[in-house]
């Protein structure tokens, strides 16, 4: 299969130009708003809507920041140590969803702390959003044509126009993981959300299983070029998903532990 002819702008005007992945982080937030906005109110946390705003913010900058200083550390050090003005050339690509993760956790401690709320339980309402910007996010690396796979002779393999990719026919891993990191997750944890859980739950639920699927998908995606396979022939993607899904599992053991022991 050819990849299709998708031009990753959506909209020119003059020398600027809107991508359609940075339109999906835009949706991925506000739709975040709407939904936490709705949950907060269902479990009657006293919160404002210009307090759901301004933690979306706080999280918001937490990924961006978050996720570009991931990226440079894991993912290309040497490069841009050579090269320091490059860290802040972000229309060049270049974001670790490891990195933004530690950054939305920052952002949203300082939050709660300001707030004098409870970490964990506010975790449980924030992260039941982070499966939409995730999927949405994977769709917008498909659509850039990047992150793709690697050589397969499946009959969905499909031919991406980077020169890198060789003119092979590859995985189209980041459909694989939207599909796996949005709604597959986003329904187990909007179900779990429906009846009284033991607090944070649904938050190491969220770590356990994205931890899980990035695992398994980065079994059939590329690894990145400057890095290829390290430690026993993993990715680097590999090596900080396995502890996410390990400790989640654990960590979701204690909360349920805990919670029958009150």
């Amino acid at each position: 299969m050819q990849f299709p002819n998708l031009d990753p702008v959506f909209f020119r005007l003059g020398p600027l130009e809107f991508r359609w992945y940075g339109l999906m982080y835009v949706i991925g937030f506000v739709a975040a708003y709407f939904v936490i906005l709705a949950e907060i109110r269902r479990r009657k946390i006293p919160l404002s809507r210009d307090d759901v705003a301004d933690m979306i913010f706080a999280v918001a900058l937490g990924v961006i920041v978050g996720g570009r200083t991931g990226y440079v550390l894991f993912y290309n050090l040497s490069d841009y140590l050579a090269h320091p003005l490059k860290v802040f050339a972000v229309w060049e690509g270049g974001m670790s969803f490891h990195g933004g993760l530690v950054g939305a956790l920052l952002g949203g401690l300082w939050f709660v702390r300001k707030k004098k709320l409870d970490f964990l339980a506010m975790a449980d309402v924030g992260f039941l959003t982070a499966p939409i910007g995730l999927g949405l996010g994977r769709i917008g690396n498909f659509i850039n044509g990047e992150l793709y796979g690697r050589v397969t002779d499946v009959p969905w393999g499909m031919v991406f126009p980077d020169p890198q990719a060789g003119n092979l026919p590859r995985h189209p891993s980041q459909l694989y993981e939207a599909f796996l990191e949005g709604p597959v997750i986003f329904i187990v944890l909007w179900t779990l959300a429906r009846k009284q859980r033991p607090k944070g739950v649904i938050f190491w639920t969220f770590i356990a299983l994205y931890g899980a699927f990035r695992f398994f998908v980065e079994f059939f995606r590329e690894p990145d070029v400057q890095l290829g396979f390290i430690l026993g022939g993993f990715s680097m993607g590999q090596l900080l998903s396995f502890p996410m899904a390990v400790g989640g599992m654990w960590m979701i053991r204690r909360c349920w532990s805990r919670d029958k022991g009150r």
